[in-house]
């Protein structure tokens, strides 16, 4: 039988262990999280993404600081924000909030920030180390799709993965997440891409399907094995005329017509958004943990 990964749900037990560790710091005299984001320009998307960073904050007792800049910032005042908040001790982590304006080189800017602060990831340094599982900062989608599964009790001991996508922020971390020695993972991984041939000889022999490719309702139900667990990263705005807006949101899996035959299946929205946010309020108070010693 079917069941929904219900990321909302999850993600809201995790902060509730968030907010119980913040009061105990603050009770017995440590330091409060104080999580920092670096927003360039006014894309709507990006607005929004933060503002959900933000109010996850104020829900698990961090302190949280938005720090805004015009599109048209050069790349040496982008490094010296970034370098500001490595500087500012009050800080224990932040992120930059992607994309940048096509003007601003991504990489050099991701590159900037100190490995100790870097609470998305993406350092080479933090690549690094979780290529080699040292302790690091996990990706915060991948760490989430991971404690997902883990607090689902989804064994994955052994079981064929298939991931669809090799972005750096969600493909490459999460095949080496599912395939390391450990619990979750000790999976056989497969990753895919926009040169696989024959795709859904691929997919169909899944145990567990990760669609990051960013494309709706790519993934279809002829692609899918039976009591396959799916989990959907797409994020993708379509057009829905029921709707006050004029559109809603879906994920890179015809849900309707791939859920029927799955034993597990993230929803979209409700499924690993929330959870992405969850594992960076996470990787937050890991950063001002490490700094008590």
């Amino acid at each position: 039988m079917m069941q929904i990964l219900d990321g909302k749900a999850t993600s809201l037990a995790i902060e509730a262990e968030l907010t119980q560790a913040v009061d105990a710091r603050v009770a017995s005299g440590l330091k409060r999280p104080h999580l920092a984001a670096i927003l360039v320009g006014d894309n709507p998307a990006s607005r929004a993404y933060v503002g959900h960073k933000v109010k996850a904050c104020a829900r698990v007792g961090f302190e949280s600081t938005l720090v805004e800049h015009p599109a048209d910032i050069t790349q040496e005042a982008l490094l010296d924000a970034v370098h500001a908040l490595n500087n500012d001790p009050s800080i224990d982590g932040f992120i930059v909030q992607l994309p940048l304006p096509d003007h601003i080189d991504d990489q050099a800017v991701l590159e900037a920030v100190h490995p100790d602060k870097d609470v998305d990831g993406f350092h080479p340094v933090n690549a690094g180390k979780m290529a080699l599982d040292l302790p690091c900062f996990l990706p915060a989608t991948p760490k989430g799709i991971v404690s997902l599964l883990d607090r689902a009790g989804i064994d994955t001991q052994g079981k064929h993965a298939v991931i669809l996508g090799r972005s750096s922020i969600v493909g490459t971390p999460m095949a080496l997440l599912l395939r390391r020695n450990g619990a979750p993972g000790n999976c056989t991984v497969t990753v895919c891409h926009s040169r696989t041939q024959n795709l859904a000889e691929h997919t169909r022999r899944a145990d567990i399907l990760v669609a990051a490719i960013g494309r709706a309702h790519f993934v279809t139900a002829d692609m899918v094995k039976e009591d396959a667990v799916v989990i959907d990263v797409g994020i993708n705005r379509i057009a829905d005329a029921s709707k006050k807006s004029g559109s809603r949101l879906t994920g890179d899996v015809d849900f309707d017509d791939v859920a029927p035959k799955c034993s597990w299946i993230t929803p979209v929205p409700g499924g690993v958004g929330p959870m992405t946010i969850a594992s960076l309020m996470e990787n937050t108070l890991q950063a001002c943990a490490q700094k008590d010693t």
